[in-house]
């Protein structure tokens, strides 16, 4: 069974799956970033869990709006968490060059793979079984778990625009 399931995936999913373990393990070591790509990795992982909540329980099923709530919800719990963890104590910021120097991290490959299978796990199980989509409580509890990938992806980018607010207002305030 799982080798069929595996042999009936589109080959562009391996290739997405390739691409998020290399843009995961790069952000295992400590580097550089700039600020568009704080911002990028957040709204491109939002918008395929939204992807995720709309093409499996989208407008026209009965558990649709119940399930963008969930994962509303869910976000916004998660982000509002998120947002107070204090930043790794290396973390600066560059206002000139408008970057981040920042510690390795395991969490966003966590993230990545966490929306990944879950998309992948989801999809296979609605082909199998596409009645499932038509059950709010598992739309609800899918979209949960989407909105909590969310909420942390989104929450760790506004810490660092949160410091590079406070280092350009003091860069500005010391002119």
């Amino acid at each position: 069974m799982l080798l069929q399931i595996v042999t009936h995936t589109p080959r562009w999913v391996f290739g997405l799956f390739v691409l998020l373990v290399w843009l995961g393990c790069k952000q295992l070591m400590s580097g550089r970033v700039s600020l568009v790509k704080v911002t990028v990795m957040p709204v491109a992982m939002t918008g395929l869990a939204v992807y995720g909540v709309a093409s499996a329980f989208g407008a026209s099923n009965t558990a649709g709006p119940a399930a963008l709530l969930a994962w509303a919800a869910a976000a916004a719990v998660l982000l509002a968490v998120s947002i107070r963890q204090p930043l790794h104590a290396n973390t600066r910021y560059n206002a000139e060059t408008r970057a981040f120097d920042v510690a390795g991290s395991a969490v966003p490959l966590m993230l990545m793979m966490g929306i990944f299978f879950t998309k992948y796990v989801v999809g296979v199980s609605l082909s199998m079984h596409p009645e499932l989509a038509h059950q709010t409580p598992v739309a609800v509890g899918i979209s949960a778990v989407y909105g909590t990938f969310t909420g942390i992806f989104v929450g760790r980018a506004a810490r660092l625009w949160k410091l590079a607010i406070r280092t350009d207002r003091g860069v500005a305030s010391a002119a």
